[in-house]
């Protein structure tokens, strides 16, 4: 346990070796016993991302709906579940967090959760930059409680804080009223968001005790969110600082000796080479990282109806290790990030991202420069109208919608799907109307019996839950979509992405061709030899892609 001392002796210098023994009592008491978990990902991990209450049915814990209709309706489909943050809470849908420990009773109880781990792979939300100012650990240090006394960041307003990083266009400190009079508190995202101090070796315990419960409860996955702001430091930029990753390889070490295969993912939403900072070695960082850049891309893709862009940034991508990949995703709870095209788009072709956004009834969110200026950060929309908002047919909204999508799942890496895109629904205007906040129109609560009659009788919504079950039956029973086979760009024609996964253990390989565009592609490759596993046709060289074609070629 030698570099758990190094990285305390590197995070706090002067006590290092204190806290060194009680993050060694932390892992002997609670790291006996512990069955090792799936050692890594593989073809067959599906990740769906969603709320606990995405799905509601009146006279059931939502939790237990969401189990019912998996296990009902996604058979052979998704493998693990994302459940977005499911404690008590008081804004930001859950990403300001009341009590780390407790579930939500509006959604449930563990047991609920522990229920639908028996199922699936769960991922939870480490929500550990910050907690809400109505939370246990804030009212003890507004209270000056000796054990929370310095949970949080105390600031002086008269400082330069113009370097740091601001992902929102509010102020950085707030104003509390406390024992000792009015002090101004560090709130990266919120007033209601209070980010917590982790020079207090007191918050580390606390957060590695969190961390732990939520193995032991089950998490296979721990996402770490807006983890880059975690460390501060007066005169820096205050993101993805060297303490920031120290900090999360501690969290590993620590999560390696208490619930082995535990796997975390950090969740940055910032330009690539940042992004991919936090794989660290490939071995003592992050396993997972959020492909940020892939949504805005393929959304620009079919925009313009070529993969010019999203091909040639395709080709640097890569992972230090075969212990590391990415988590791959379209679609999410938050809206689709601008900043991660930065050196990809250019600012015109980012202000056709915004104008497309608009014109297909989206709203955009901004961001403050720090210089009195602001730009896009985030475009809040249905990655369904996003995608397809456009066509007026329901026949090519869909076919347009799962092209995207199969894109999605040809990737190195394991896919994150959207609940709202795997059941096609479209942007809901009344959660924006009712809350003010853009980020609701994707984050609709679906009615369980509607749902299911919607399902059957809602050309949109069958078709895209039809034809993307289709779609991951098939994919997760092709090796060569294992997330460590080998990916190569093919430059067979603009309009379509055209890749070439190849699996070195089993020597399975399999060309994807996807169409972006509006007209039909006709195709002469030599390689292009094989089954294609949609159809159940033999491709001799020549393939015809009408508009929106997902064609994966098992070769022979």
């Amino acid at each position: 346990m030698e570099k758990i001392r190094q990285r305390l002796g590197f995070l706090y210098p002067d006590n290092g070796d204190q806290i060194y023994n009680d993050v060694m009592a932390l892992i002997d008491c609670r790291g006996q016993g512990q069955v090792v978990k799936k050692t890594f990902v593989d073809e067959k991990d599906i990740m769906l991302i969603t709320y606990g209450d995405s799905i509601i049915n009146e006279g059931e814990m939502p939790l237990g709906t969401l189990k019912k209709f998996l296990n009902q309706y996604g058979e052979n489909t998704v493998s693990a579940v994302h459940l977005l943050p499911m404690f008590p809470y008081t804004s930001d849908d859950g990403f300001s967090v009341v009590d780390y420990k407790a579930i939500s009773p509006e959604l449930g109880g563990w047991s609920e959760v522990e229920a639908l781990a028996d199922d699936f792979n769960l991922m939870f939300d480490a929500v550990i930059n910050h907690s809400s100012k109505s939370s246990s650990w804030f009212k003890g240090f507004l209270s000056e409680d000796e054990a929370y006394k310095e949970h949080y960041i105390e600031a002086n307003p008269e400082l330069d804080y113009s370097t740091v990083t601001r992902p929102r266009a509010l102020p950085l400190l707030t104003p509390f009223k406390t024992n000792e009079g009015t002090k101004h508190i560090w709130t990266t995202f919120s007033a209601d968001q209070v980010d917590l101090n982790f020079k207090s070796p007191r918050v580390l315990m606390d957060v590695l005790d969190v961390l732990v419960t939520y193995a032991e409860k089950g998490a296979r996955f721990i996402r770490l969110d807006a983890i880059g702001f975690a460390w501060k430091e007066i005169g820096t930029t205050c993101i993805h600082l060297e303490q920031t990753h120290e900090l999360i390889k501690l969290f590993r070490d620590v999560l390696d000796a208490c619930v082995p295969g535990t796997i975390l993912i950090t969740e940055t939403n910032v330009p690539h080479k940042e992004n991919i900072s936090y794989f660290g070695s490939g071995f003592d960082e992050a396993q997972l990282v959020y492909q940020f850049p892939l949504p805005p891309l393929v959304y620009y893709s079919f925009i313009v109806g070529s993969t010019n862009k999203l091909m040639e940034w395709l080709k640097t991508i890569d992972t230090p290790s075969n212990a590391t990949t990415y988590f791959n995703f379209l679609a999410s709870h938050d809206g689709i990030g601008v900043r991660p095209t930065e050196g990809i788009l250019t600012d015109e072709e980012r202000g056709l991202l915004v104008s497309t956004t608009l014109e297909n009834g989206g709203r955009v969110s901004y961001k403050d420069n720090g210089d009195g200026t602001q730009s896009p950060y985030e475009l809040n929309i249905s990655y369904v109208n996003a995608i397809s908002g456009c066509e007026t047919k329901e026949e090519f909204k869909i076919r347009k919608f799962i092209a995207s999508q199969g894109i999605l799942l040809s990737l190195a890496g394991v896919p994150g799907i959207y609940v709202h895109s795997l059941l096609g629904s479209t942007n809901w205007y009344e959660g924006v109307e009712e809350s003010g906040i853009n980020r609701r129109i994707n984050r609709e609560k679906l009615n369980y019996q509607k749902l299911l009659d919607e399902l059957e009788t809602d050309p949109l919504r069958k078709g895209i839950f039809e034809n993307y079950k289709k779609l991951i039956k098939i994919r997760k029973n092709q090796s060569g979509f294992h997330p460590l086979a080998e990916q190569t760009v093919l430059e067979l024609d603009d309009h379509c992405f055209s890749i070439k996964r190849h699996n070195k253990e089993t020597n399975e390989t399999i060309i994807v061709v996807i169409n972006v565009s509006s007209q039909a592609v006709n195709l002469h490759n030599t390689s292009l030899e094989g089954v294609e596993l949609l159809s159940g046709e033999t491709i001799h060289g020549d393939l015809h892609l009408e508009p929106f074609d997902v064609c994966w070629i098992r070769t022979n």
